[in-house]
């Protein structure tokens, strides 16, 4: 192998020189280094910034910019010098651009200019603004039926963004929202609703500096939200236990350098993040908290007989919870056996992991896509839930449930309304704020969205950020079915291959980014809010002077549309478009959670969104939180490949060097893999005994009987600390692999962590 596409060493630690080395190629990169370093040191302002890197909490914000290597990069890949205007699209036709890798696609710069595809010369070619709204509105009032119309929305759009989003799609007459949290988070909505009575976290950052146990699980601090490392690291550092459940062998859940830490840095010196690591199998998480419960259960059993206080907090399960009875029977029915195999661990470890928990007094457990994507994931947040009601560690300081979020504001967008379900009170609300009716019945979430498309009953896609196209399951089949489309619109910052898939008629938007300078026509500057991962809604505001003057704001880009389709008889939206107060005044007519909106949103770090759960206060139909029954799976996928030659279990992350489906670079230093993304992660003795060696390249094909044939060809296996019968990728490489039917039961989401293929020998 060359030098520049090699398996190499990895990193001893997260962060470190490799972090500084990173963000420093990464600002040279950008085509203005000085720039990118000037605007990451003064992000330090009234109205704040917000970091587009992750939606971990800032303990800082509004102050000062903590140093994350997620953050420099995603600032500094923003705020590059190098531009994709219509000099760039006369040059390069879309079917050239279709061969380009998505690393190189981006990496062109920042789009200047609106743009419709001309299928004639295959080439976008520049339109003017009002040219592009009314070609938008002139499509979309063709169709003869408002449902055939998808409306897509990426977590990178603000609040005002997203809430005058849906408020123009419901009165066209829709409530068709596939959002990016239907490919995340959203079995953490369902789960937690059903138990608890609101679909979010109950945490804030201050509980981590107070608990005595964090479990983390399913997640990748390191690569995904690396401002937790620090978080981790202090718990660590005060004497908290941080228990790691992960099936890869992750570095930024050993060991991080801090780069702000001066004397660490000089002498090579790192911390530990976590203090007990276990690593069960692919779905096997559920199994992994059934065990611990039975072995809480059991202490709870000894305490009684022998008179000792009880173990459990009988008075909180007693005034607060609901089927506690039934899930004990439950418990003690699900046999050992079943436990261990479905898991992976041994009997002796799960009883170490719930003997911390019977010693600890403040637990939090935290959680990401590890567990939201599979089959089971509703079921499999519902046992951690249960878990940890059981010593009452929901609803108190220094305790309860954190579902980490990936993009900035993916949980801001669903809160203000994007959200295909319909909320009674929210569509009751806009009812009475406008004065007209407004649809109730419900609309298409992702999985929907596609089945739609591919059927041919969906004729229109609008996607407010994202990468729609390379994001979602069974790639090919969707760009397929793109080309079918009567109406594509992009509203992006940069080139990506979702831009590709063109229609009949196609659009490409281009918007500010977070860095920019975001004025109305008078020049009074606007700013933006998003809410994190612990409920805190803060405000945004650029510094940069905008990639180009056509740019403009997502919200003026929205209202544009929407006035063009709509009118203004019952939405001034020109007025909205100008004033981003307004917006704000608006949503909190609409959803009183946020108070005087305006006003909060201007203090230092802004202000939290009351958490009912939080205050233990349930608002779920047994007015209490509800214990969830349900009984193990009789088979993981794991197990039903056992016995099946060279057939595994796949799930689908991240490398270091990317941000969703965004690619910064080709190395990732965590994992000793440089300058390649096309790499199967496996077990050495799985490696073995399949008759490959590490270097080796295989094609990875699907099993599915559906009759789509899915195969990523020419893979390099590279050995992993990974259990036996699971091997990983990245995506979006790997989602070609991913079916689209095959979706977690009640919450729509991809299966991308329990993928069953095959690998084979390399055919040229």
């Amino acid at each position: 192998m060359s030098k520049k596409k090699c398996i190499g060493k990895a990193s001893s630690s997260a962060g470190g020189w490799g972090a500084l080395k990173s963000v420093g190629q990464s600002l040279m990169g950008s085509g203005k280094p000085v720039k990118g370093a000037i605007t990451l040191l003064n992000l330090n302002q009234a109205d704040g910034f917000d970091c587009p890197g992750c939606a971990w909490g800032d303990p800082e914000h509004g102050s000062s910019f903590e140093f994350c290597e997620n953050g420099v990069k995603a600032v500094s890949w923003e705020a590059t010098s190098s531009r994709v205007g219509p000099e760039f699209f006369a040059e390069h036709p879309v079917s050239e651009l279709k061969t380009w890798t998505d690393y190189d696609l981006e990496r062109q710069g920042r789009l200047t200019h609106p743009m419709r595809y001309n299928h004639d010369t295959d080439r976008y070619e520049e339109v003017s603004w009002q040219q592009a709204f009314d070609g938008i509105a002139a499509e979309l009032n063709k169709l003869d039926d408002p449902n055939k119309a998808e409306f897509y929305t990426s977590g990178r759009a603000s609040n005002e963004a997203a809430f005058l989003y849906q408020m123009f799609v419901r009165l066209y007459g829709t409530n068709n929202f596939p959002d990016c949290s239907n490919m995340c988070h959203e079995a953490s909505g369902v789960a937690l609703t059903e138990s608890i009575g609101i679909g979010k976290g109950t945490v804030l950052l201050e509980d981590f500096e107070k608990c005595d146990l964090i479990y983390c699980v399913g997640q990748n601090p390191g690569t995904n939200h690396p401002r937790m490392l620090a978080t981790l690291r202090e718990a660590v550092d005060r004497g908290a236990r941080v228990c790691v459940f992960n099936t890869l062998k992750e570095k930024g859940l050993h060991r991080f350098t801090d780069p702000q830490d001066k004397l660490e840095m000089i002498r090579g010196g790192s911390a530990p993040t976590s203090t007990d690591y276990y690593r069960p199998r692919l779905g096997g998480d559920m199994a992994v908290f059934r065990g611990m419960s039975k072995v809480v259960l059991d202490a709870e059993d000894k305490a009684q007989a022998e008179g000792k206080p009880s173990v459990l907090d009988l008075d909180f399960i007693a005034e607060h919870t609901h089927d506690f009875e039934q899930y004990c029977d439950l418990v003690r029915a699900t046999s050992w056996d079943q436990i261990i195999e479905q898991s992976g661990l041994t009997k002796e470890e799960i009883t170490e992991t719930a003997e911390m928990y019977l010693a600890a007094d403040k637990v939090i457990t935290t959680w990401a896509m590890g567990i939201t994507q599979h089959l089971h994931s509703v079921q499999m947040i519902q046992e951690i839930v249960n878990f940890m009601l059981l010593k009452g560690n929901i609803g108190r300081e220094g305790a309860g449930l954190c579902p980490v979020r990936g993009h900035s504001n993916v949980q801001g967008d669903r809160t203000v309304g994007i959200n295909e379900k319909a909320p009674k009170p929210l569509i009751d609300a806009l009812e009475k704020e406008l004065g007209v009716e407004i649809p109730r019945e419900r609309g298409h979430n992702v999985a929907e969205a596609i089945g739609a498309m591919l059927q041919g009953s969906a004729k229109a896609f609008i996607a407010l950020g994202g990468n729609f196209a390379r994001a979602v399951p069974d790639s090919s089949l969707v760009a397929e079915a793109f080309t079918k489309m009567d109406l594509t619109v992009n509203i992006a910052t940069k080139l990506n291959h979702g831009h590709l898939m063109t229609g009949k008629v196609s659009y490409v938007l281009p918007c500010l980014g977070r860095t920019e300078i975001d004025a109305n026509s008078k020049g009074e500057r606007q700013m933006i809010t998003v809410e994190d991962s612990m409920s805190m809604v803060h405000g945004s505001a650029g510094i940069n002077v905008p990639a180009s003057k056509e740019l403009r704001s997502e919200v003026r880009i929205i209202a544009g549309i929407a006035k063009a389709t709509l009118g203004s008889d019952v939405v001034n939206w020109d007025e909205l478009s100008e004033n981003n107060d307004l917006i704000r005044d608006m949503i909190a007519r609409v959803l009183p959670i946020y108070g005087e909106f305006n006003k909060n949103v201007r203090r230092p770090r802004g202000f939290w969104l009351r958490n009912s759960a939080s205050c233990r206060e349930w608002n779920t139909p047994t007015k209490l939180a509800n214990f969830g029954i349900s009984e193990l799976r009789s088979q993981t996928e794991w197990q039903s490949v056992q016995g099946q030659e060279r057939t595994f279990v796949l799930q689908t992350f991240r490398s270091h060097d990317q941000y969703n489906t965004t690619i910064y670079g080709m190395d990732d230093r965590y994992r000793g893999v440089y300058g390649v993304r096309n790499v199967v992660f496996i077990n050495k003795d799985d490696v073995e005994e399949i008759g490959f060696k590490d270097g080796d390249l295989v094609d990875v094909v699907g099993t599915y009987d559906d009759g789509h044939h899915r195969e990523c060809k020419g893979f390099r296996i590279v050995s992993y600390d990974i259990p036996r019968g699971c091997i990983a990728g990245y995506y979006p490489e790997m989602n070609e692999l991913v079916p689209h039917h095959t979706v977690g039961e009640k919450s729509f989401t991809p299966t991308s962590k329990s993928v069953v293929v095959r690998l084979d020998a390399h055919k040229q």
